[in-house]
């Protein structure tokens, strides 16, 4: 039976060897990805994992990030025009914006400024 060339490019953002992985883990493995200093948006690690339309569902898999080890940088993931809308789900909700500051992303307003600037995009950067 042949590879199809997606599943070979998701098994390449997590070389554990794991066969069946579900799709939080490869969430969570993309989020890991993201360099400090630097953001990407539910919809970008969507249109990576190749499922452009699952950006809530990344926000699921975001939710219950603090409890996964290694350890996920979620206070990185955004929404599509750079709103911290996650930070609800952060205790305290201030702690999101602190993280993203102590990176050197200024936030104005849970809005990050410069918003493109610090946009990483995992399609680009891992090469999908």
């Amino acid at each position: 039976m042949g590879t199809n060339k997606k599943s070979l490019r998701l098994r390449s953002v997590k070389p554990s060897g794991k066969k069946d992985e579900s799709f939080f883990e490869l969430v969570y493995e993309v989020a890991r990805q993201i360099p400090k200093g630097r953001v990407t948006s539910y919809g970008a690690i969507a249109a990576c994992l190749g499922t452009k339309l699952s950006a809530r569902m990344v926000g699921w898999a975001m939710n219950g990030a603090g409890r996964v080890r290694p350890k996920v940088p979620a206070h990185r993931v955004v929404n599509r025009i750079g709103l911290l809308s996650g930070k609800h789900h952060f205790s305290p909700p201030s702690s999101m914006e602190r993280s993203l500051k102590k990176e050197g992303i200024k936030v104005k307003n849970d809005k990050i400024v410069d918003f493109e600037k610090h946009f990483w995009d995992p399609v680009k950067e891992l090469g999908f």
